[in-house]
């Protein structure tokens, strides 16, 4: 049996988004899985691998900068992710361009390849424990909440994006796959699952809506039956569903009265990226025809409580003044609730960069601020409406005084707002990390909420 020091450690560095970090728990689970163990910094990993994003600028420029950094501190570094997808106007391989001396390059969802080239370069010990592996995988998320990606892939092909490039054409998982996946979470004491992909609504349409069967049942690969199946087994272990990325085609309607009955929560993630029919034709936006309004209007009579999240870009090109302030006529209408704005961000490959009359970066800019000015007005009242109300929070963290801060059904981890909740006055009384705590409401802002459990 090999001793601890003369186990191999692997760095891992993981950026980008939701997606990328599943594909990093896959990656992180393969390495345990085989005996190898994971190094807490630089030096004391025999190599390092960095798992990048390769959206926008931003991002594809800090992904650069950790491959150097992990190239600096310890220079044996495999890349995965999408990055290592990406080509530069001539057709060269971005990452070996400008880090020549990186040790291998791979695409997302790559865990093979991955392996590969990690066996090449760091034989595998003799004796893997494979019982050190969980169930569920190794997650880079705290223990109470966990993405759960359904999906690769898009078969969209949206002007100003570049991922159907660099992850493919959309892949569903087997319906039966996803399902023990979930249960394997929900046994682990996970209390939130997140559900993932390039375009949730999309599910299934590969494999033509394929009936797949879990624990003797028949399910069909579809959103409405995954998601329904996910809410009854989620019931069982008093836990939340969360659903995000769902482009609102006509049978996201059928999900509503699922979050109406409290069986998955009132959340939806909605990417809408514009309101005029014009830019949305420019964008190659899919259900751009969808009268979103009335959508809305109708989800939100369905079930009242809906949260409704959402993206959108300003400036993109040819966006006109008076197409901006439909945009904003739109946002006054629909009181999004949670709103993240981009300035059209020109990424190398995507084809609106070929577009007519692009708008200047100072113009782009200042709409951005524009929308983000009038969406601090709404998501102020909108959160001032639940000061005086019981809510329910998921604890994540509490501090060394007994505060917590949570979440409510309201609120993704990472990209919406918190609550602060103040530690309950009884002594035998503790908040504990991932815990559901009922808490009244005593004060709020544009973002966050402040609450007595």
């Amino acid at each position: 049996m090999s001793n601890a020091s003369s186990t191999p450690k692997v760095g891992f560095v993981s950026l980008g988004c939701p997606k990328a970090l599943v594909d990093s728990e896959q990656i992180l689970t393969q390495l345990r899985a085989e005996g190898y163990d994971t190094a807490k910094s630089y030096d004391g990993a025999d190599l390092v691998i960095v798992n990048t994003c390769g959206f926008i600028d931003a991002a594809v420029q800090e992904s650069l900068d950790a491959i150097g950094e992990a190239l600096n501190e310890n220079g044996k570094v495999i890349v995965t992710g999408c990055l290592g997808a990406k080509k530069d106007a001539d057709g060269d391989d971005i990452i070996q361009k400008v880090h020549p001396k990186v040790l291998a390059v791979t695409g997302p969802h790559a865990v093979g390849e991955v392996m590969s080239a990690v066996h090449q370069h760091l034989p595998k010990p003799h004796d893997p424990f494979t019982d050190l592996v969980p169930a569920q995988g190794v997650k880079l998320t705290p223990k109470h909440y966990a993405y759960l990606k359904i999906s690769e892939g898009c078969n969209h092909r949206c002007s100003f994006c570049i991922i159907p490039s660099m992850r493919g054409d959309l892949v569903s998982r087997p319906v039966a796959d996803v399902m023990l996946e979930a249960e394997n979470l929900f046994k682990a004491g996970v209390k939130e699952l997140l559900v993932i992909s390039q375009d949730t609504s999309a599910y299934g349409i590969d494999v033509k809506f394929r009936t797949g069967f879990w624990n003797g049942k028949p399910i069909k690969t579809h959103m409405t039956q995954l998601v329904t199946a996910l809410g009854e087994l989620a019931a069982q272990y008093g836990a939340w569903v969360r659903l995000h990325y769902v482009y609102p085609y006509p049978h996201v309607d059928e999900i509503i009265p699922l979050m109406a009955q409290g069986h998955v929560l009132p959340y939806l993630d909605v990417p809408l990226q514009h309101a005029h029919p014009d830019v949305l034709k420019r964008m190659k936006r899919p259900a751009s025809g969808e009268k979103n309004i009335e959508r809305i209007a109708a989800w939100r009579k369905m079930c009242p409580d809906l949260t409704i999240r959402s993206t959108f870009i300003a400036g993109f090109p040819g966006e006109t003044e008076a197409e901006f302030e439909y945009l904003l006529d739109f946002l006054k209408e629909a009181k999004i609730d949670r709103l993240g704005c981009f300035a059209y961000s020109p990424v190398e490959g995507a084809t609106a960069n070929a577009l007519a009359n692009p708008v200047p970066e100072e113009v782009r800019e200042e709409r951005r601020a524009r929308v983000m000015l009038l969406q601090e007005e709404i998501s102020k009242k909108r959160m001032e409406a639940k000061v005086g109300k019981t809510l329910r929070v998921l604890i994540d963290e509490v501090e060394a005084n007994g505060n917590g801060v949570g979440r409510t059904t309201a609120d993704a981890p990472e990209i919406d707002g918190v609550v602060y909740v103040k530690r309950p006055f009884e002594p035998h009384r503790q908040l504990k990390v991932g815990e559901f705590v009922e808490v009244d409401v005593t004060a709020a802002d544009a973002h966050d909420l402040w609450a007595e459990a």
